[in-house]
C-alpha cells in the first residue's frame, strides 16, 4: 500500500501496558548517569516518549532495525557507548513486544577530546587507527573505554 506521510510511532504507554514491568536486562556497565539494567514504565513514558518505528521514505527506524538484526543474527552480547543507554531501553521493550531474545549489554564510557566532546564519526573524530598510529595498544584503547576486563578473543 501507499507509504504513510507521517512517522509510524510506538505508543509508549500502551506498549508498556502489554508487558511485565519493570523492564529489566543484563547490564555489566552502566548508563551515563549510573543507570543499571532496570527501567520503570513511568520513566520510559516521561523520558523516552513515543518513538518512531518507521518514517516515510526511510523504512524501519534504527531502533526496529537493530532489534530485528540482532535477533536474526543470534547476537548474545552487545557492547556500546553510554550515549546509547536510552536506546537500549527502547530495544529491550521492542524485543519483549516482538517475543525476541534480549542480549546481555555492556555500556562503556566514551572517549572524549580535550574539549570534553565525545569522539564521533560524524564529527570527523579520531578513528581507532589514529590511536594505533600514535602507538596506543589494543589494551590501551580498552582501558580508555573502561573495558580493561574484556579480554581479546582467543581466535583474534
Amino acid at each position: 500500500g501507499p507509504m504513510p506521510d507521517s512517522p509510524l510511532r510506538l505508543d509508549m504507554a500502551r506498549a508498556l501496558n502489554r508487558i511485565d514491568a519493570p523492564l529489566t536486562f543484563s547490564e555489566t556497565g552502566q548508563g551515563p548517569d549510573g543507570e543499571t539494567g532496570t527501567i520503570t514504565p513511568q520513566d520510559m513514558v516521561t523520558t523516552v516518549g513515543d518513538v518512531a518505528l518507521a518514517r516515510p521514505g526511510m523504512g524501519a527506524s534504527y531502533h526496529l532495525s537493530v532489534v530485528c538484526d540482532d535477533a536474526d543474527q543470534g547476537i548474545t552480547h552487545v557492547i556500546r557507548g553510554q550515549d546509547l543507554f536510552t536506546a537500549t531501553q527502547i530495544h529491550v521493550l521492542l524485543q519483549r513486544l516482538l517475543g525476541l531474545p534480549t542480549p546481555s549489554y555492556h555500556h562503556h564510557r566514551l572517549i572524549r577530546d580535550d574539549a570534553g566532546r565525545r569522539l564521533a564519526k560524524r564529527d570527523d573524530a579520531r578513528a581507532i587507527a589514529s590511536y594505533r598510529a600514535m602507538g596506543k595498544t589494543p589494551a590501551d584503547i580498552r582501558h580508555m573505554l573502561g573495558l580493561s576486563s574484556f579480554q581479546k578473543h582467543p581466535r583474534g
